[in-house]
């Protein structure tokens, strides 16, 4: 399915699509298909009816007709807390009142929330919401140099935190006082000097509704959120969430099958879009009700499942093979989840989740938070991260498209144009930018902005988001993720997808983890394939094993020629892989601690790495 970011003309494209659907009806996916376009267009009609009224109704005004309909239906669980509708609705009243009061906050000024996941971050949302201002979502693993970075792109001078996070804030506070951004603990007293308390502030202020004044000048393009990418590449961006953005992205809770009386599981960082959009914002837009874990843990993640009744759980690729890994344990089908949504899931823990957890429906999606358009697979594809069927592209037009790894930049032809890929051919995702696909970009940074932008693609003048995922598309239109732009490399003339190889590779027995990226070699073009790998406990290395895996099931291209043994592997807030470190740290034995081994053909296995070995290497004695 595709998610708009915008709306269209629903009668007119359905009158405009009969022909389609009568010259489609023996197709295989013809009624799934025409079922996603009618929630999209429902979807997006719902949208549009709320944004086009005067004041437009937002994601907050969804929130409160909820409040006024089931003021006491849970809407937070967090440990052994519940917090209803109406004490949710309260709570934010009173912190709007005391931030307005104390910090004299003003419509369209942006405050920087630094919280861990606690309920003290929802009503903050919502407060900050109610005063027409714009939360930036700070990442709460976010130190140093990469914590001021993100309060200058915000162009802020309030941060709310929290005690929790006290050595990260004493840590940067005399720099930010520099900088004249103002701290607060959201807290009954403040452990550092310098830094208030507003605990009290909010305790003694009053709980009435605010004056719909403070939200007078929202129109959809208003900023409602920042939130920052992972960073993992370079210093994080924040990417602009505007009040349609929000209503349309909590929409997809709709489109995935929430209702009213699911109860969903959301152990992911609510400074991330998924949590806090898809997740909490879902449950704000059908009324249902939140579990919020401070951090997500494997072995506990079934029994809160059972402990709160939860229906719905979200999750991220890594986080579903961190459950597949836990040792195995009677009665595990024994929960009342029925759906489980999120992105990044490989084929074979899927199958493996299906096959051990039971028959839950999988609604595996994709986009990125900045991104004008994305895709859900609506029909159960294992594998797949949606279906480009003939109704939906016409709503947001995208190509995948050649993309040269080496020189980071689309092939062209001839003329100047972008060339399509081939069914079954990876292709850089690029979506067309439109007044009902718009691209909103990055707070304060206009230069990060233009580079996420491709003109010229198939026509001139045109103007289209570059995604930078390769995906590739199969002969039945289905879509799967390949891997990063960054992350693909190149190695004997070939493109090397890390992801496809680290889904071959991770079905070893021995390996619990592992992490494909591409190294440099002297004397060599392109970069030449390595993989960081952790163990399954109890168990060892075996290089003639991987080795016999490896042939049978890679190209010689992708096979990787080094092998890196770790104690846990580096990972973001978010269980993104981290590939920089890597990258820069290489393969040299006399630097790196950890075992290192190198493919060796003559001994049809990969042996240690040792000096001598790496030597011969640099010196092109031997050849990879």
């Amino acid at each position: 399915m595709l998610l708009l970011a915008g709306t269209a003309a629903a009668g007119l494209l359905l009158l405009l699509l009969l022909p389609a659907l009568v010259a489609l009806r023996s197709a295989p996916y013809l009624w799934a298909d025409a079922a996603a376009l009618a929630g999209v267009l429902l979807a997006s009609l719902r949208c549009e009816w709320r944004l086009v009224r005067r004041p437009p109704v937002t994601l907050l005004d969804v929130f409160q007709a909820h409040v006024r309909r089931q003021p006491r239906r849970p809407l937070l669980l967090f440990q052994d807390e519940l917090y209803t509708y109406e004490d949710v609705e309260r709570r934010s009243a009173r912190v709007a009142r005391a931030l307005e009061r104390r910090l004299a906050l003003c419509r369209g000024q942006v405050v920087a929330v630094f919280l861990p996941n606690c309920p003290t971050y929802v009503w903050t949302w919502l407060a900050l919401a109610k005063l027409g201002c714009t939360m930036a979502c700070l990442n709460s693993n976010a130190r140093g140099r990469v914590l001021r970075h993100a309060l200058a792109a915000a162009r802020t001078t309030v941060m709310l935190t929290s005690p929790d996070l006290q050595a990260a804030v004493e840590e940067v506070l005399p720099d930010l006082q520099q900088d004249g951004i103002h701290v607060f603990y959201l807290s009954d007293e403040s452990p550092t000097a310098g830094v208030e308390a507003l605990g009290p502030s909010i305790k003694a202020a009053s709980d009435d509704p605010l004056p719909a004044y403070y939200r007078a000048d929202i129109t959809p393009d208003s900023k409602a959120i920042y939130i920052f990418t992972s960073g993992t590449t370079g210093l994080p961006k924040a990417a602009v969430v505007t009040e349609k953005k929000l209503l349309l992205v909590a929409s997809l809770s709709r489109l995935c099958g929430f209702r009213a009386e699911d109860v969903v599981y959301t152990p992911l960082p609510l400074y991330h879009s998924a949590a806090l959009l898809i997740g909490l914002g879902g449950c704000l837009e059908v009324g249902a009700t939140c579990v919020l874990r401070a951090k997500f843990s494997a072995s506990q993640f079934w029994d809160d499942c059972r402990h709160y009744n939860v229906t719905v759980i979200q999750y991220v690729g890594e986080l579903m093979r961190y459950l597949c890994n836990t040792p195995k344990r009677p009665g595990e089908c024994n929960h009342n989840v029925r759906m489980a949504v999120g992105n990044g899931m490989r084929a074979e823990v899927w199958k493996e989740f299906l096959q051990r957890f039971g028959p839950i429906t999988i609604r595996e999606f994709y986009g990125a938070t900045e991104g004008n358009a994305g895709f859900m697979n609506y029909t159960g594809k294992i594998g797949a991260v949606g279906r480009a069927n003939v109704f939906l592209k016409k709503l947001a037009p995208f190509e995948l498209i050649r993309y040269d790894v080496e020189q980071d930049e689309p092939i062209r032809d001839e003329r100047g144009f972008c060339i399509p890929v081939r069914p079954g051919e990876a292709g850089l995702l690029v979506i067309k930018v439109t007044k009902k696909t718009p691209f909103h970009g990055y707070a304060g940074d206009p230069e990060k902005t233009e580079k996420k932008i491709l003109r010229n693609v198939l026509v001139k003048d045109d103007v289209f988001f570059n995604s930078g995922d390769l995906l590739m598309m199969d002969h039945e239109k289905f879509l799967y993720f390949q891997d990063r732009v960054g992350d693909t490399f190149r190695w004997k003339g070939e493109n090397v997808a890390t992801t496809e190889v680290e889904n071959t590779l991770a079905t070893v027995n021995f390996i619990q983890e592992i992490n494909v990226y591409g190294v440099s070699v002297p004397g060599c073009e392109g970069k030449c394939g390595m993989a960081a790998i952790r163990l399954k406990p109890g168990m060892s290395f075996e290089g003639e094993s991987l080795y016999v895996h490896a042939k049978d099931c890679l190209p010689s291209y992708a096979t990787p020629r080094f092998v890196r043994l770790q104690e846990a592997l580096e990972i973001t807030g978010t269980f993104k892989q981290c590939k920089g470190n890597l990258v820069k740290e290489g393969f040299n034995p006399n630097i790196i601690k950890d075992p290192l081994f190198f493919l060796d053909e003559m001994k049809k296995s990969y042996v240690p790495l040792s000096p001598d070995i790496y030597t011969d290497i640099l010196e092109t004695r031997l050849k990879l």
